[in-house]
């Protein structure tokens, strides 16, 4: 498999990766060919092995990299004010600059733009709200906890009021219970914002827990090699967990991933 199903519309796409590859100066080549379409509004999980290409993929649709060949396409914001995209982008590392405060930190994209300092400051206190973290502007990141630094890492990336958020093995390095409740708040972050999202990880019980679809990638050059649609009407809280039909969802997207492991690719 390919590619992904296109959202019926073209004004319904947020992003479209079409023949999309990359390769590398060294020769190494990191990625497709891939053909994907996401949604407006759409949250969706890339699933693969280490080295398969999900991150180079989140790095060309932020426009961090450029394509070996192929085309890709970001949709216009949906909204005022700024004209174009924004793109939100969450590393595997909160990255936080240690000398300044959370504050500081998360309005740093907006310093970069030149945005007037009042409209600055209600975009910062309104995104350090929307991560639980207003009582903690002005910290340091010494004093935050892992989990608190993703926060602020998250609150960045959303003061822009981003359109499209790509987030790269965000929660990989926090504790089970650290994980698992950032998980939720991301969720609703996701309802309240109408936010497109394209999430990167290893794990196949957080990809079936955040998703609505799942998308699993073959080992390098990464394509795409399977979709499961995680066609869940029940909330996404810890019943959902425990159910039969996420432990279902789990064994689908594992027996999906398992041939990227063995050297068989699904094509």
């Amino acid at each position: 498999m390919s590619s992904s199903p296109s959202p019926e519309r073209a004004a319904d796409v947020a992003v479209r990766l079409r023949g999309v590859t990359k390769i590398y100066e060294s020769g190494v080549a990191a990625l497709g060919p891939i053909d994907l379409s996401i949604g407006r509004g759409e949250f969706v999980s890339l699933l693969g092995p280490s080295g398969c290409g999900k991150s180079t993929a989140l790095r060309l649709i932020a426009g961090l990299a450029s394509p070996s060949s192929g085309t890709l396409d970001i949709a216009a914001a949906s909204s005022a004010p700024r004209p174009g995209h924004r793109i939100g982008f969450v590393f595997q590392e909160p990255t936080l600059m240690p000398w300044t405060s959370v504050r500081d930190n998360v309005g740093l994209p907006l310093k970069l733009a030149h945005v007037p300092a009042a409209e600055a400051r209600t975009g910062i206190d309104a995104a350090l709200a929307q991560v639980g973290l207003s009582d903690f502007a002005d910290a340091f990141p010494r004093e935050l906890s892992g989990g608190m630094k993703m926060r602020a890492s998250l609150a960045r990336a959303l003061v822009t009021r981003s359109d499209i958020l790509l987030m790269d093995e965000p929660f990989a390095a926090l504790d089970e219970i650290t994980r698992f409740r950032l998980n939720n708040d991301l969720l609703a972050l996701w309802r309240s914002l109408s936010m497109t999202v394209l999430f990167v990880t290893h794990s196949v019980f957080e990809s079936v827990y955040l998703s609505q679809r799942v998308l699993v990638m073959t080992a390098r050059p990464g394509r795409l090699s399977a979709e499961i649609k995680i066609d869940a009407d029940a909330p996404r809280d810890d019943a959902f967990r425990a159910s039969a039909a996420y432990a279902g969802y789990c064994r689908r997207v594992s027996d999906a991933l398992a041939p990227a492991y063995t050297g068989v690719h699904a094509l």
